[in-house]
């Protein structure tokens, strides 16, 4: 039985945002009435295990940063069978971020605007929560500078949630690739890039924990031309990070047909499909194999994540097409694999 045919009228039928908190509720009550055996039941996804930076995924699907920002619902998605779940984006001091509304719905293009500006809890709230995380599931926490913190000193962010999440979170990402965050982009300029990388090895290097060689990955634009992104990727291989995640959301409207289309934000689902894809191919070419590469953005059916995989990505992560498909898409694509 597909539930979420079920709730997805439902769902579709609110305003974007608070059917966004309804389904964090949902999974966060899954988890702690103990009924996720029952998901795990109803989703039944195989094991397709993937080994990286020494931890063991249990598939190479994964929940891209975004939807659970706060690590409020970590055991009821692990429960509906992702092999990793990456939360936040999350800043050194709580905010707020932008007015709503600053989430619309596109279902003529199967895609979504967002505005959000980086609202979440904060790394010490996200600290208390990592601390009953489910631990059968690979969690990331996605970082981001506070809005108020000016690119110069961006490292002050970065490394404070460095050091705040080293001991509770398996990997960590570097988030320099919003459009939402005013000035933010200008970090994955090649320079600034690998200052801010290159700073924040050699402060992972002087940590005193079992996990000092906690991964560190980076997540880049899909509107970097070649260029561009091939100086981000070279900044990112000089500085010794550990993987890369490609890609955020796109300022792109090229294509969609939704009256809604002329919203301000970054656009995700179908219509980054490409983009994405054309960035991985890329990456993939730059790097030759020596990290690993993380795709996400338009991965709207089994056969495209499957598609993202033999180009060379190690893991997938879903957004939007989870939000239009379920989570019936996580067992269809590890099914196909």
């Amino acid at each position: 039985m597909d539930f979420w045919r079920m709730l997805r009228p439902l769902l579709f039928s609110l305003d974007p945002e608070n059917a966004h908190k309804f389904a964090i509720l949902a999974m966060r009550a899954a988890g702690v009435m103990g009924i996720k055996h029952l998901l795990k039941k109803i989703n039944r996804v195989p094991e397709k295990p993937v080994e990286l930076w020494g931890l063991k995924f249990r598939n190479p699907v994964g929940l891209a940063a975004g939807w659970d920002k706060n690590g409020q619902a970590l055991h009821g998605l692990s429960a509906l069978g992702f092999g990793h779940i990456e939360v936040g984006t999350i800043t050194p001091l709580p905010q707020d971020g932008r007015s709503r509304p600053r989430i619309f719905r596109l279902p003529e293009d199967e895609s979504i605007i967002n505005r959000m500006g980086f609202p979440n809890k904060g790394e010490d709230y996200l600290k208390d929560r990592l601390f009953f995380r489910p631990y059968d599931t690979i969690v990331g926490v996605n970082l981001g500078k506070n809005k108020e913190t000016p690119n110069e000193i961006a490292l002050l962010d970065y490394g404070s949630m460095l050091l705040n999440f080293s001991t509770s979170a398996d990997y960590l990402v570097i988030n320099v690739s919003s459009p939402n965050t005013e000035g933010l982009r200008s970090l994955q300029e090649r320079n600034a890039l690998e200052k801010l990388l290159s700073d924040l090895i050699f402060l992972r290097k002087s940590l005193i924990t079992p996990r000092k060689n906690i991964p560190l990955l980076v997540k880049l634009s899909p509107d970097l031309d070649s260029r561009e992104l091939e100086n981000a990727v070279f900044a990112i291989l000089s500085a010794g990070c550990d993987g890369i995640i490609t890609t955020n959301t796109t300022l792109d409207r090229c294509g969609l047909v939704s009256p809604l289309a002329h919203e301000v934000g970054g656009a995700s689902g179908k219509i980054l499909t490409e983009k994405s894809r054309d960035a991985l191919k890329q990456v993939v070419t730059i790097t030759e194999g020596r990290i690993p590469i993380v795709s996400v953005g338009g991965i709207m059916d089994a056969d495209e994540a499957k598609r993202r995989l033999d180009m060379g990505a190690s893991l997938v992560q879903l957004y939007t097409g989870f939000i239009y498909k379920g989570p019936r898409l996580i067992r269809e694509i590890v099914e196909l694999l």
